[in-house]
């Protein structure tokens, strides 16, 4: 294509996603505060019925101050900034634990502690949350939050014989039967979904916060993927692990394959790591390659594939679509081939035909083989937030350079 008419499409991309953008935040200041009962409501489902007495999540609440911190860092809108004061404050007053450290997997829709379990992923959230905000409003607090939970994780959950982290605790610290993040998952004590939103946490705290011991720690994890987690033959993730890296599942998620290849690059351009770089680079395409099994001939990337039993899991949810976005303009970057613009610029296209709500904004969860709105779903809840794509709205808007 001529380079006239790719500037063209990567012009429309950014104007349509900077509209995208601020549909996402309207949505969420608009129907998802809880005026009863302080912060946010916890659910509200697919048909827009709001869950009164819904849990409150501390992942649903660390990004979505993380989500308005990084709106008001692109654009200093004052309702970005009040907005995420308000998830800052509710953070600090009922999600985290002052008594034990690190913050509650959720609260009831008062407020009060209710799994008091001690997932490393929700803390990894906390403090990619906190370094977006101090960012933002410049409250010292904020950032010396987020490097004590960085000095927590450390002390606490990170396995200095072999590396790594476990991944969830009891509120006191000890070890705990479930260590699962959701009821889908392996029950094992390495994951790569935890490991590399630590990584992605520490990345943005190494922001503000350039310190050696985590950029030592950053590397660290880099390491982890490319020693554990990045299958050299058939370039998918590896996704569950014991205590001694064993491999414990064949799993391919297809949203985690194209995410770990921007974050795992941005991690190592944060710290300035020139050699990392270009390992990183090398490997993403492979990655992405391996991603384009997923692809629908829609554009859309599905869900998951269990290569044992060749079961294909046919559902394609919006977070998965928001990766691919990035994850395939990412590779266009890196290789200069055309084909990946393309992919992220089709999966976009996907997105506005089947996953945007028309009707009351923000994404579906997804949509099932039949291609219609997967019911039961949430529209916001315990996983279901602004982040995913939000978040691929402003990395795209970045990268487009325009």
């Amino acid at each position: 294509m001529q380079e006239k008419a790719i500037t063209s499409q990567i012009d429309n991309y950014k104007t349509e996603l900077s509209t995208e953008l601020q549909s996402i935040l309207d949505y969420w200041t608009s129907n998802t505060i809880d005026h009863a009962n302080g912060g946010f409501l916890g659910r509200i489902d697919c048909q827009e019925l709001v869950v009164q007495d819904a849990p409150k999540g501390s992942v649903l609440n660390a990004r979505i101050l993380w989500t308005f911190a990084a709106a008001y860092n692109y654009d200093a809108n004052p309702v970005y900034l009040e907005t995420a004061n308000r998830a800052y404050d509710y953070i600090g007053k009922f999600i985290f634990d002052h008594e034990f450290g690190g913050v509650f997997w959720s609260v009831d829709h008062t407020g009060a502690p209710l799994d008091t379990k001690k997932q490393v992923y929700a803390i990894a959230f906390t403090i990619y949350a906190l370094s977006e905000y101090y960012m933002a409003s410049g409250i010292e607090v904020a950032r010396t939050k987020a490097v004590e939970l960085y000095y927590l994780l450390v002390d606490k959950a990170y396995d200095s014989v072999k590396t790594g982290y476990f991944e969830a605790f009891t509120r006191d610290w000890n070890p705990i039967d479930d260590l699962r993040l959701s009821a889908k998952d392996e029950n094992e004590k390495k994951t790569m979904n935890t490991h590399l939103h630590v990584l992605e946490g520490y990345t943005n705290l190494y922001r503000v916060w350039p310190e050696g011991t985590l950029r030592a720690q950053i590397l660290l994890l880099l390491h982890n993927f490319f020693d554990h987690f990045i299958d050299p033959e058939s370039h998918h993730l590896r996704l569950f692990f014991d205590e001694n890296w064993e491999n414990k599942s064949g799993l391919v998620s297809y949203g985690h394959d194209i995410e770990a290849t921007w974050l795992l690059l941005e991690a190592a351009e944060v710290i300035r790591d020139e050699a990392m770089i270009e390992k990183i680079k090398k490997v993403s395409i492979p990655i992405a390659e391996a991603t384009i099994d997923g692809l629908d001939t829609d554009g859309g990337l599905w869900y998951e594939y269990e290569p044992a039993e060749e079961l294909l899991i046919k559902e394609k949810h919006w977070w998965v679509q928001a990766e691919a976005m990035v994850g395939f303009y990412n590779a266009w970057q890196i290789s200069a081939d055309e084909k990946y613009l393309q992919l992220s610029i089709k999966n976009w296209a996907f997105v506005k035909d089947k996953i945007l709500d028309k009707v009351n904004g923000e994404w579906f969860w997804g949509i099932n083989k039949n291609g219609l709105v997967m019911p039961g779903e949430d529209k916001a809840g315990i996983w279901k937030c602004p982040y995913h794509n939000s978040r691929a709205c402003l990395e795209i808007i970045k990268r487009t350079g325009l």
